[in-house]
């Protein structure tokens, strides 16, 4: 009887030491990734960053992106749709990582409709037609123009906005700061500054879940 009674209390002192060790991990996991957020602040986000969205919402998703990357085309409706289901909650900041071949050239295009407050529509126009332009992994941008018609695009200031020297020196500060922030593939995802633990759509929605849980604390 009384080893029954000490198998008891060994199994429920280990069970309450589990309990405590695995606490004490989710906290320490936490404050390591409010640690991260507070260092990557700064390179988070820049003021040529494209942003959609209130300024003000509680909740901020940053994604690096290539504009030929298949995934990044799939993801963005849903995270549309995440946002259309918080109105005014969350922004999205967008910051580039052209990692394809030829994918940089796409990004000048980007920039030259953004000139003309386009950005947004060119930027759905391409990925709802990146199948035709950027097979094999491969962008090409001359096979690019013809999805932009029909969105109010002067195209002779467009030829002409692409080869603007701040576009190269862009894309750089975006390149250098995903090297900062160990962003290695596309799309690369921050909520409030915190990676993503694990690549998903199912954790990109927990992480915003949490931030706007926060926000109303």
């Amino acid at each position: 009887m009384k080893q029954k009674t000490l198998f008891i209390v060994s199994a429920i002192v280990l069970l309450l030491a589990f309990v405590a060790a695995a606490v004490f991990y989710s906290g320490q996991k936490e404050k390591a990734a409010n640690e991260l957020a507070e260092t990557n602040r700064a390179a988070l986000i820049r003021m040529h960053s494209p942003t959609e969205g209130n300024p003000n919402a509680p909740v901020v998703i940053v994604e690096f992106f290539d504009p030929a990357c298949e995934t990044c085309s799939a993801f963005y409706p849903r995270v549309k749709k995440l946002m259309a289901a918080h109105p005014d909650k969350i922004r999205l900041v967008l910051r580039y990582a052209p990692f394809h071949k030829g994918s940089d050239k796409v990004v000048a295009v980007l920039e030259a409709a953004r000139k003309q407050g386009k950005f947004w529509p060119a930027l759905e126009a391409l990925f709802s037609s990146q199948r035709d332009w950027a097979a094999n992994h491969t962008a090409q941008v001359g096979k690019v123009w013809k999805h932009l018609d029909g969105l109010g695009l002067n195209m002779e200031q467009m030829a002409f906005d692409i080869t603007a020297p701040e576009i190269d020196k862009l894309i750089a500060q975006d390149l250098e700061d995903a090297h900062t922030l160990n962003v290695t593939m596309t799309p690369e995802y921050f909520v409030n500054g915190k990676p993503l633990p694990s690549f998903g759509y199912e954790q990109l929605t927990e992480l915003v879940g949490q931030a706007l849980a926060e926000s109303v604390r």
